[in-house]
């Protein structure tokens, strides 16, 4: 039986506010090799973890990330308190300098940085990933750089990233071109874009599909050749027997 990895999304998102450190340390505890976080970048271009820059619905704030300085950004909680009520305080968008730090303590484990569409919309492709990428080679352990964007990956790649991985929005001729032509070392969909009467295309690439939530769905997938898969509920699925791997 194939038991796909799993890839913990924004951290463990299910029980705290997303791409916050404690979300990702407790992935990082509950034994996850593997985490996904949202990169986007201030105004004075300090890429931090968020994953739409507009406030609202993570602080309550009708402001951007991307308007906003590092300094400015500080004194903001993102609580996500329209989804986890009064639980957390204190909370800020962590750099992704402090995730990288973070995740560094463990050492196995590999990290998705997904670059987001909004920052390459308002300071360009090449500012952004250049930025982001000065980071990675600072303070990163195992990393995959992600994106919507094929032109982010190519412009990663120009930059010496060794791996990346290429977000389909939708299963269908043109994206079956772009991941021909990209060649990308990953890719991910959203499991339910992908027919259940179709084959996976092969390629070079693994396949990594969200949003799983739950264990026997992840086996299902693993069965059609699915490598990795994303979810909210990294918790839970660790905690399933059925998903364990053993320690090597």
């Amino acid at each position: 039986m194939r038991i796909p990895d799993l890839i913990a999304h924004r951290g463990h998102t299910a029980r705290y506010p997303e791409n916050t450190l404690l979300a990702l340390e407790s992935a990082l505890r509950l034994g996850a090799r593997f985490v996904e976080f949202d990169v986007q970048l201030t105004a004075d271009q300090v890429p931090v973890l968020i994953h739409e820059p507009e406030l609202e619905r993570v602080a309550g704030q009708s402001a951007s990330v991307l308007e906003l300085t590092l300094q400015q950004l500080n004194g903001i909680e993102v609580r996500e308190s329209g989804r986890l009520g009064s639980r957390f305080h204190n909370i800020r968008i962590p750099t992704l300098a402090e995730a990288l730090a973070l995740v560094a303590q463990y050492p196995a484990v590999t990290s998705f940085v997904e670059i987001k569409r909004q920052s390459v919309e308002a300071f360009g492709v090449e500012a952004v990933v250049a930025r982001i990428v000065e980071e990675l080679r600072t303070g990163a352990g195992p990393y995959v750089v992600i994106s919507f964007l094929a032109e982010v990956l190519e412009v990663a790649r120009a930059h010496g990233v060794e791996r990346i991985g290429w977000v389909m929005r939708e299963w269908n001729a043109a994206a079956r071109q772009t991941a021909d032509a990209l060649q990308p070392d990953y890719l991910f969909c959203n499991y339910t874009k992908i027919p259940a009467a179709e084959d996976l295309w092969p390629g070079p690439w693994q396949w990594a599909l969200y949003e799983v939530a739950d264990p026997q769905l992840a086996l299902q997938l693993a069965a059609r050749g699915v490598a990795l898969v994303e979810t909210f509920a990294i918790g839970d699925m660790l905690a399933d027997p059925r998903l364990a791997r053993e320690v090597s």
